[in-house]
């Protein structure tokens, strides 16, 4: 290990994180009685313009008035090139009382974005006595935020996780693509020609490398990578293998902008039952290991090792977090 010791976000379930807009209270008590472990009440995108000062009030009323539960709740502010954000962060700290963990800061390009709402929300802390920090979350959805993910994952003490917005992100590098997340049919290669045998096309995931690099920033700097929305709520097929591809590179969640979603990501970004067993039966193999002053054993035909232990620890910790959530 470097001798820099990665210090960890607060520790969070969120395995799946529902979008609700604020401008919808009729959906408030669905999703606090969803088994979503994180809600974003949502100020921008998927509030009109002329509903953003309404939205605002509604997410402050709901803030006050819901049972919760014990769900992790966040409020995605409006951006920073707005009038409307400073507004959201203020009105809301101030009159949403202790109920808010997180604000989502959408389209973060710089660290010096992350900054000026630290700074903000520092400043409303102070003035109104609260003890509880609120942390951040950030959608990596433009290029710039992208170039610069390094140094917003490190930009604040507040940072908890980063999001990737997969329709912000494509419509600002220009993609071709008019859909929320997904495979492309022309992002593929043909294999080599065989004579007069037929080429076969695979397909590629056009958004690897933009997820991959996110995950890394995020995992450098001790937060949550979670995966953003996939569109088509009506495929629960596209959404579990976007899911699945994403979890297997590190991403600790993805989000929701259906309930029927919830369920898929609970049930993808927890370990099951036959991997929790194997992470116990590593952990007991390598004690056993240990005791006999060995720092490698094989297992079912595998090399196992001292990072086989962190990662089978890691296994059984969130299987404990999910069973106790």
């Amino acid at each position: 290990m470097s001798f820099h010791i990665v210090e960890q976000a607060t520790p969070r379930l969120n395995r799946s994180e529902l979008a609700v807009p604020g401008s919808r209270t009729e959906l408030f008590e669905k999703a606090a009685q969803s088994d979503v472990d994180v809600i974003f009440l949502d100020c921008e995108d998927a509030v009109a313009p002329d509903e953003k000062e309404q939205a605002r009030k509604n997410i402050i009323e709901a803030l006050n008035d819901i049972d919760w539960g014990t769900k992790t709740m966040s409020v995605r502010i409006n951006g920073l090139d707005t009038h409307y954000m400073y507004r959201d962060v203020v009105d809301i700290l101030e009159q949403g009382g202790d109920r808010l963990d997180m604000i989502m800061i959408p389209k973060v390009g710089t660290a010096s974005d992350v900054y000026a709402v630290d700074m903000l929300v520092t400043q409303v802390e102070d003035a109104m006595g609260r003890t509880k920090r609120i942390g951040f979350e950030h959608i990596i959805e433009t290029a710039l935020g992208m170039a610069n993910v390094n140094e917003i994952a490190s930009a604040s003490k507040r940072n908890e996780s980063l999001h990737f917005g997969v329709a912000d992100y494509a419509a600002s590098t220009k993609a071709r693509t008019t859909v929320i997340g997904g495979p492309h049919p022309d992002y593929g290669v043909l294999t080599d020609k065989d004579g007069d045998a037929p080429r076969d096309y695979h397909w590629g995931d056009m958004w690897h490398y933009a997820i991959s690099r996110m995950v890394v920033a995020a995992r450098a700097n001790g937060l949550r990578p979670v995966d953003g929305p996939f569109g088509d709520f009506q495929d629960p097929d596209g959404y579990r293998a976007q899911a699945n591809r994403a979890a297997v590179i590190g991403c600790e969640g993805k989000w929701a902008i259906h309930p029927s979603q919830v369920a898929l990501a609970n049930e993808i970004y927890s370990p099951s039952e036959a991997e929790v067993t194997k992470a116990k039966r590593i952990l007991e193999a390598m004690a056993e290991a240990q005791r006999e002053g060995k720092g490698a054993v094989s297992l079912d035909g595998r090399l196992i090792d001292l990072a086989s232990i962190r990662q089978a620890e890691n296994m059984v910790a969130k299987a404990a977090v999910i069973s106790g959530a």
